[in-house]
C-alpha cells in the first residue's frame, strides 16, 4: 500500500507578513545593494498598501541602480506621485536628451541636485554656455567637485581664457585633483601653450596613480581610469611635432585595451590622422571597429554616442569621409555627407565635406553655389565658408568669384597679405581698375584705422607701385608724394623721382635734393655724358657712365687675338675632300664597321664512327675547371652509361 503523502499547509491560512517586517527587509536588501531583492520586496509592501510613497521610490530608485531603465520609467510613468526629476535621470542614462530637458521643466521648484542634472544635461546636448551659466549658478551650493564642471564646461564653450578665474572664485588649485589638472592642461591645449599641458598632464598622471592606490584601485583599474590622460599626453607629442613618441603611445592604449571606450576611439582617430592617406584601407578597418555592427551605414556605437563629445564625435565622422575620398569610394562617402548635417546641425563641417566631394567629382560651380548659399544664411559663420570658396574658385580658375568671396570677409578684408592676393587674383582675370579699387579702398581704410600695428605705409607703397606698373604715373606719384610727407619714406621718395621726372622736372630736381648722394659720383659731368656717342636713352634704366681710358686698355690688353688654323701637310682648304673618318681613333674591336674573324670549322671535324672521340683530341679539348656552386661529382663513376647526355645544341652540331 503506497504511503499518503501530508497535506501541504494553505497559503491562504498564513497572514501576510507586518509591513514593518517587509520594510526591514527592504532597507537590508537596499544597504546589500542587492536590488532585485528589493524590488521583489517593494512589490510585496504595493501589494498591501498600493499607494505607500516609500515603497514606490525605494522600488524606482532599486531599479535605476539595477540599470533596468524602461521597467522604473514604466514604474514612474504608474506612480500617483511626481517623479520628474528620477524619469528626467533615466531619460538622460538612455541618452533621449530633449525629453529629459522637458522632464525637468515641469518641476516648480529648482533644487540643487535638479540644476546640477541640468548641467549635464546641457554639457551633453553641446550647449556650453547654458551650462556655465547652470554651474555658476550651484557655485554658492558646495556640491562636491563642480570646480571640475564647470572647468570642462568652459573649455568646451571655447573660453579656457575664463578657466583661471574661475579657480580662483572656488580657491582651489588646479592639482587639488587629478581630474580638475586634467581639464585645466585642456585648457592650457586651447589656448595654445602645449609645454605647460604636457607638465600639468604628467602631474595630473602622478597625482591619479596615487590617489587611486590608496583607494585600493586595481593595477587595470588604475590604467583604465587614467587612459584619458595618456591619450591626452600622445595629442600634445602629436602637437609638438613628436609623431613617433605619439603613434607609440596610441598604439599601445589601443594594443592593450586597458582603456575606456572613448580614449580608445581618440587613439584610433588619431593614428588615423598621423598615417593618412598613406594606409587608407587600414584606417578604414579600424573605424569599421567603432560603428555600430546592426546599422546599414556607418554609425557610430552606442557606447561611443553617449560618452564621446560633439567635437570628438565630428572628427571621427570627418576623417571617415576624407578617407572614402581618397579612397575613391565616392558612393559610400555621399550616403554618409547626407546623414552629417542631420547629426551636427550647428557645425559648418558638413558643408565643407560636401563640398570636397563635389570637388572630387569635378562639380565646381556647383560647390561654389553650395557655399555662397550657406555663407549668406549663416553670416556668423561665413568666414571659413567663403574662404574655402575662394580656394575652390581659384583652383577652378574663376577667379573674380575667389576675389569676391576674400572682399567679403570683414575680419581680413583689409589684411595685407588679403589685399595682395584679391590684387592678384584681379589681374588675373584681366580687371586693372577693379584691382586698382580694392588699393584705393584699402588705403582710405587704412588712414581712418586706429591701430597700434599700422599698415599704411605698405600699403600705400604697394598701391603707388602698382599703379606705375600699369601706366597710371599721376595716380602713382600722387601715392608716393604722400608717403614722402606723411613717413618721409626713401624708397617712396626714389619712386617720386623716377615717376614725377616726365611730368614735371622742376618738382622732381626739387624733390632730388632730398636724395642723399651717392660716394663716387661728384666729379662726373652729366651733360658731358649726354653728349658722348655711347650714351642711350632706354626708358626705365639708369644711365652707366662710360668707362676711363685706363679701364679700356686694360680690357684691351686682355683680348687674345684670333690665329689661324694650322692644317696637315698636303691639305688643301680649298678642296678639303671627302670628310675623314669619325671612328678613326677608336680601336678597330669598337668601330661601327668591325666584324670578328670567322673560327676554321674544319678543325672540329671528327673523324671515324659518330659518337667516338679520340682521347688525345678529348684530353687536348677539355678546358680549365672553373669555379663552381654545384656539388662535385662522383670520381669512381667511370662507366660511359653515367655520363651526362649531350644538350640539344650539342646534337644538333654533331648532325652537320
Amino acid at each position: 500500500m503506497a504511503p499518503k503523502t501530508k497535506p501541504k499547509p494553505s497559503t491562504a491560512s498564513q497572514p501576510p507578513p507586518a509591513i514593518e517586517d517587509l520594510f526591514t527587509n527592504l532597507n537590508k536588501h537596499i544597504q546589500r545593494s542587492e536590488f532585485q531583492q528589493a524590488v521583489k520586496v517593494a512589490d510585496q509592501v504595493l501589494a498591501i498598501a498600493s499607494g505607500d510613497e516609500d515603497a514606490i521610490r525605494c522600488k524606482v530608485v532599486a531599479l535605476i541602480k539595477d540599470d533596468k531603465l524602461d521597467e522604473a520609467l514604466s514604474a514612474i510613468r504608474k506612480a500617483p506621485i511626481d517623479f520628474s526629476y528620477a524619469k528626467a535621470y533615466c531619460l538622460y542614462r538612455q541618452n533621449k536628451l530633449d525629453e529629459a530637458l522637458e522632464s525637468l521643466k515641469t518641476q516648480d521648484d529648482k533644487n540643487p541636485a535638479t540644476m546640477l542634472l541640468e548641467s549635464q544635461i546641457l554639457y551633453r546636448l553641446g550647449r556650453m554656455d547654458a551650462c556655465v551659466e547652470e554651474c555658476q549658478k550651484l557655485q554658492k551650493s558646495k556640491i562636491d567637485s563642480l570646480e571640475i564642471n564647470l572647468v570642462a564646461a568652459l573649455v568646451s564653450a571655447g573660453r579656457s581664457s575664463e578657466v583661471q578665474g574661475a579657480l580662483d572664485a572656488f580657491r582651489v588649485k588646479p592639482t587639488s585633483s587629478f581630474e580638475l589638472a586634467f581639464n585645466t592642461a585642456c585648457a592650457l591645449i586651447e589656448s595654445n601653450k602645449y609645454s605647460d599641458a604636457e607638465q600639468l598632464l604628467l602631474t595630473a598622471r602622478r597625482i591619479g596613480q596615487e590617489t587611486l592606490t590608496e583607494d585600493n584601485y586595481a593595477e587595470d583599474d588604475v590604467e583604465i581610469e587614467l587612459a584619458p590622460i595618456a591619450t591626452q599626453l600622445a595629442y600634445v607629442q602629436q602637437i609638438l611635432g613628436q609623431s613617433s613618441e605619439a603613434m607609440r603611445a596610441y598604439t599601445d592604449i589601443i594594443n592593450r585595451n586597458l582603456a575606456d571606450d572613448s580614449s580608445i576611439a581618440v587613439a584610433v582617430n588619431n593614428v588615423i590622422s598621423l598615417k593618412a592617406p598613406k594606409e587608407v584601407s587600414d584606417g578604414l578597418k579600424k573605424l569599421d571597429k567603432l560603428r555600430d555592427k546592426d546599422a546599414q551605414n556607418f554609425r557610430l556605437s552606442n557606447v561611443l554616442e553617449l560618452r564621446l563629445s560633439p567635437k570628438h564625435k565630428e572628427a571621427i565622422y570627418s576623417n571617415r569621409v576624407l578617407l572614402l575620398l581618397h579612397a575613391n569610394k565616392l558612393d559610400q562617402a555621399r550616403e554618409l555627407v547626407t546623414a552629417l548635417p542631420d547629426l551636427f546641425p550647428d557645425s559648418v563641417m558638413p558643408v565643407l565635406l560636401q563640398v570636397a566631394l563635389l570637388t572630387r567629382e569635378n562639380k565646381a560651380a556647383k560647390a561654389e553655389e553650395l557655399l555662397g548659399q550657406y555663407a549668406d544664411k549663416f553670416p556668423a559663420k561665413s568666414k571659413v565658408v567663403l574662404l574655402a570658396r575662394a580656394q575652390v574658385a581659384a583652383a577652378a580658375g574663376h577667379h573674380n568669384v575667389a576675389a569676391d568671396s576674400l572682399s567679403k570677409i570683414p575680419d581680413i578684408q583689409y589684411m595685407p597679405a588679403t589685399i595682395a592676393t584679391i590684387v592678384a587674383l584681379k589681374e588675373r582675370a584681366g580687371d586693372i581698375n577693379g584691382a586698382a579699387a580694392v588699393l584705393d579702398s584699402a588705403v582710405k581704410w587704412w588712414l581712418n584705422a586706429m591701430t597700434e600695428d599700422n599698415k599704411l605705409n605698405l600699403i600705400m607703397q604697394e598701391a603707388a607701385s602698382f599703379k606705375l606698373r600699369h601706366g597710371k604715373s599721376e595716380d602713382a606719384s600722387r601715392l608716393f608724394e604722400e608717403l614722402v610727407k606723411s613717413h618721409g619714406s626713401l624708397e617712396a621718395l626714389v619712386g617720386l623721382v623716377t615717376t614725377i621726372a616726365d611730368v614735371d622736372v622742376d618738382k622732381a630736381e626739387l624733390y632730388e635734393k632730398q636724395l642723399k648722394p651717392l660716394p663716387g659720383l661728384k666729379g662726373i659731368d652729366v651733360n658731358s655724358l649726354e653728349k658722348t656717342s655711347g650714351a642711350k636713352h632706354v626708358e626705365g634704366s639708369f644711365l652707366v657712365p662710360e668707362a676711363s681710358d685706363e679701364v679700356k686698355n686694360k680690357e684691351k690688353t686682355k683680348k687674345k687675338r684670333k690665329r689661324k688654323p694650322k692644317y696637315p701637310k698636303g691639305f688643301d682648304p680649298a678642296n678639303p675632300g671627302p670628310a675623314p673618318d669619325p671612328e678613326r681613333w677608336l680601336p678597330k674591336r669598337e668601330r661601327s664597321s668591325y666584324r670578328p674573324k670567322r673560327k676554321d670549322k674544319r678543325t672540329a671535324q671528327v673523324r671515324g664512327a659518330q659518337g667516338s672521340v679520340s682521347r688525345e683530341k678529348h684530353d687536348s679539348s677539355v678546358p680549365a675547371p672553373t669555379a663552381s656552386t654545384s656539388a662535385p661529382s662522383n670520381s669512381k663513376s667511370t662507366n660511359s652509361k653515367e655520363q651526362a647526355k649531350p644538350s640539344k645544341s650539342s646534337r644538333k652540331k654533331s648532325r652537320n
